[in-house]
């Protein structure tokens, strides 16, 4: 998955964007690059093919320029050769832009816009964009409404970032697929495809949705649809330190995030364990009667996180008696899926931001079901489109391979199992609370035992 980074302020924006960038390393990527905004009508971009320390090379951190835009590649549309490498900019030097996506109709807009006399000189589907943007502008546009008109003319899922040499006090963005985040600092704003390049500076974030574009300044940021209505977007305080993303005394993220998974199973636990005999104190914005309505489980995932689903499924049925099936999020969607009466989906999602296992939840509420999102990040698009959320609590994971966010969901999924009998057994009490231990199943032969 490529990478974005972004910084307007008043420091030297060239090492924040590096750093950022390493940040994201995580991710995998065959080539990166940054582009700086001097405010003399010209760009310095700097690119390199291979490891971020060839990038770091050729860059000279000395210089004090306050606004860029950087980018980590994997190659999808080209090879991973320097010339494919993000920033991309207009023929006339003026546009540049980074972008995670796919535009599935770069081949029209190219040859569209080479017919007007526009040159291309890379193998990319994101070349086309700062090109449109220079052509609107050269026919009268402003670099606002030119940059808001191009993402009406492109087709398919995009996170970007644009800079006009001409207008460097500012950096225009959009986001329709991918994720995109604002972090809000003292006079000075940034972005990033995650949160992790933010905490370094600011704990005070702006999630954008589907749709949205912002102007990002020194001191303000303003959200817009595609019409051109300005929106607000609520500030999101995360709860992870800048300590909690470094290796520390470890060898590697993988060996730190192995050794933090008991930390991360107490907070998951925290406040969710009964005390003194009473139910567990799961918050599930769910009316009794709405509870005792659940017939079916649907659990839509994708990799790790659909594992995680696959041992929910033994614990639901086993400990709930409640039918549980587990999907591909990535598939869900396309198979006409039946949705009965009584169904809830839950999609589970470290990010919160898996593209498919969103689309998979927004198909299974279409269609009826009520949703839970199990989510390691608060303010992700998960947590605001699912109507409940559990979060995991198991702070930022770095490493490829996922450890302490697989055990925290299956932790959440326990939990939920052993609640959910209490859904459609258990009596009310005349204080609305549910009786605990009741309706349990025993496993036979073994007093005071729990199949868990």
């Amino acid at each position: 998955m490529c990478g974005i980074v972004g910084y307007i302020g008043h420091q030297g924006a060239s090492s924040i964007l590096v750093d950022g960038l390493r940040s994201l390393e995580y991710r995998g990527y065959d080539s990166a690059g940054i582009a700086l905004a001097p405010g003399d009508g010209s760009f310095r971009i700097t690119r390199a093919s291979g490891k971020l320390v060839n990038l770091q090379s050729r860059l000279d951190f000395s210089d004090p320029t306050s606004v860029g835009i950087g980018h980590t590649r994997w190659a999808t549309h080209g090879r991973p050769t320097e010339e494919n490498a993000h920033p991309h900019r207009s023929a006339d030097g003026k546009v540049v832009a980074v972008h995670n996506g796919i535009f599935e109709n770069y081949l029209e807009l190219r040859a569209e816009l080479a017919l007007t006399g526009h040159t291309f000189v890379t193998e990319t589907d994101t070349e086309c964009f700062p090109v449109l943007v220079s052509h609107l502008m050269n026919e009268g546009r402003d670099f606002a409404t030119a940059f808001r008109e191009a993402l009406g003319r492109v087709r398919g899922i995009y996170a970007l970032a644009c800079l006009h040499a001409d207008d460097p006090s500012r950096i225009l963005v959009g986001r329709s697929g991918p994720p995109l985040i604002i972090g809000i600092g003292e006079g000075e704003n940034f972005l990033a495809s995650d949160v992790v390049p933010l905490l370094k500076h600011t704990r005070r974030v702006i999630y954008l949705e589907d749709g949205d574009l912002a102007e990002l300044r020194t001191d303000s940021v303003r959200i817009f649809r595609l019409d051109g209505s300005e929106v607000t977007r609520e500030v999101h305080t995360i709860p992870f330190d800048p300590v909690s993303a470094e290796k520390g005394r470890f060898k590697h993220f993988m060996q730190k995030e192995i050794f933090e998974q008991p930390l991360a199973i107490s907070n998951t636990l925290l406040n969710r364990l009964p005390i003194s005999g009473e139910p567990l104190p799961l918050e599930l914005p769910y009316s009794d009667e709405e509870l005792r309505g659940f017939k079916r489980i649907v659990i839509l995932a994708c990799g790790t996180s659909r594992h995680a689903g696959l041992v929910g499924q033994f614990y639901i049925e086993h400990i709930a008696r409640l039918s549980t099936e587990v999907d591909y999020g990535s598939e869900y969607r396309y198979r006409e899926p039946v949705v009965e009466p009584g169904t809830l989906a839950i999609g589970i999602t470290q990010s919160g931001e898996t593209a498919d296992t969103l689309a998979a939840l927004k198909e299974a509420a279409s269609r009826g079901a009520r949703t839970l999102a199990i989510c390691n990040v608060q303010g992700s698009t998960a947590t605001r489109t699912a109507e409940a959320v559990l979060l995991t609590h198991a702070g930022p994971e770095i490493g490829v391979a996922s450890t302490k966010a697989f055990t925290t969901q299956l932790a959440v999924l326990l939990l939920l199992a052993i609640t959910c009998p209490s859904w459609h057994s258990c009596p009310r009490t005349s204080t609305g609370r549910r009786p605990c231990r009741t309706s349990r199943r025993r496993r036979p032969g073994r007093a005071g035992s729990w199949p868990w």
